[in-house]
């Protein structure tokens, strides 16, 4: 792991530059296909309030999508697959459903109601939260995907200085990886179908914040796959674990254990929780954090280059993974990074706070016929998204794929800016 801990990181790099605007690429077409559309928003059923990061899928199929900030959602749904009903699923929250009616639904207002805590919290809390992580690794072949295969994902990031956002890149992307019994990304791939972005033309904003290896986020933070960004058999000694009160998802009980570091190493290493599903072992969830103790070791870890004069402050690197059980077998569903940061000027009084987001939910996979994408054909973890594709031009841009609903700060964000290119 010490010999490999910093390619584990490269989807963290960033680059500050003082920089001109890449010529735009040509994208394929969107496919066209008859499909519904089904929107609205998730709510608590006690407190009203609106729940971010909702699962949202067709029961039997790989098609999905999640909630937004703001709780609101949009799934496109192929006529051809006749679905009957929408399954919506999200921690600490009983599983709810909607039934469809063969047309479009708008503006839909869904209830999640908090699940009871069902496990017995003396014999959960009896158990050795090591022994258990270490049981769900040894049972990542038989819990997760066997075989080859093919995902299709809708990826997101935005970059903002303070709150006003300076760059928003997005993408429909194939994610190609081996089988989990290999525990090992070597030759996993991501390939980008077609993406848009948008970029701030102000001369305050030429300080331009590139996130290198952004849409790879679906392979090197994919833990249960990838052991070197959290779990392996040496970096377990590096942590304390505890355990903490229990949950459920998609109505099963999990064991929640937390993990803070214990070791002092040349690197920066992790805090966070772990979600293990109790029956099946095997891991369905997991929130963590970059530990930035030592500022050094965390900005050696995630940022790649910089002006001289710039002094860069590391505030927070966090992420989010989400896993979804479906027909006996785990497969990756969600993933979600925040880093935020400061940078000085030498000589000015005042620092400028930025932070980058970057989101991938997998919208579809295939199970048959897959081929590996080629290195030639694959997005490098040096390259940078923004880099790569073209501009907001085409209102329909998507067609039918899935994405993840823009917020309202994000769609006004949209218009504010498309506005510079006028």
């Amino acid at each position: 792991m010490k010999a490999t801990f910093k390619k584990s990181l490269e989807l963290l790099l960033i680059t500050l530059l003082i920089a001109g605007f890449a010529p735009l690429q040509a994208q394929e077409e969107t496919p066209s296909e008859n499909y519904v559309t089904v929107s609205g928003v998730i709510k608590d059923k006690q407190s009203k309030k609106k729940l971010e990061y909702v699962n949202i899928s067709i029961p039997g199929t790989t098609i999905g999508t999640v909630t937004n900030e703001d709780g609101e959602f949009a799934l496109k749904i192929k006529e051809s697959l006749h679905a009957s009903k929408i399954a919506i699923s999200h921690l600490g929250y009983v599983s709810n459903q909607i039934e469809l009616t063969g047309k479009d639904m708008s503006d839909l207002t869904v209830w999640m109601t908090p699940h009871s805590n069902l496990l017995e919290e003396i014999v959960v809390r009896a158990r050795d939260p090591r022994y258990i992580v270490e049981n769900a690794m040894q049972k990542i072949g038989a819990n997760y995907n066997p075989k080859p295969s093919m995902l299709t994902g809708f990826y997101r990031e935005t970059a903002q200085k303070g709150r006003r956002y300076i760059n928003i890149s997005e993408a429909v992307i194939d994610i190609y990886k081996t089988p989990y019994s290999d525990r090992s990304t070597y030759e996993d791939r991501v390939q980008i179908f077609k993406g848009r972005k948008l970029l701030s033309q102000k001369k305050s904003d030429t300080l331009i914040v590139k996130l290198l290896g952004g849409p790879n986020l679906s392979i090197y933070v994919d833990f249960v796959k990838n052991p070197e960004i959290l779990l392996d058999e040496e970096s377990l000694s590096y942590y304390s674990f505890k355990m903490e009160e229990s949950t459920t998802i998609d109505n099963r009980p999990q064991y929640v254990i937390s993990f803070l570091p214990q070791a002092i190493l040349p690197y920066a290493l992790y805090y966070g929780k772990l979600y293990i599903d109790k029956e099946r072992l095997s891991f369905t969830r997991a929130e963590f954090n970059l530990d930035l103790s030592d500022r050094n070791k965390a900005t050696q870890a995630i940022l790649k280059k910089k002006p001289y004069k710039l002094i860069f402050k590391p505030q927070d690197v966090s992420f989010l993974v989400n896993y979804k059980e479906r027909e006996g077998r785990t497969y990756l569903s969600y993933i979600r990074n925040e880093v935020h940061f400061k940078c000085d000027w030498k000589r000015k009084l005042f620092s400028t706070s930025y932070s980058i987001t970057s989101e991938m939910v997998v919208t579809d996979a295939k199970k048959d016929n897959i081929n590996p994408i080629s290195y030639k054909a694959s997005f490098k973890p040096t390259e940078s998204l923004s880099d790569n594709v073209s501009a907001f031009i085409d209102e329909d841009f998507w067609g039918a794929y899935n994405i993840i609903a823009p917020t309202e700060s994000l769609e006004n964000a949209v218009n504010k800016l498309k506005k510079q290119y006028k």
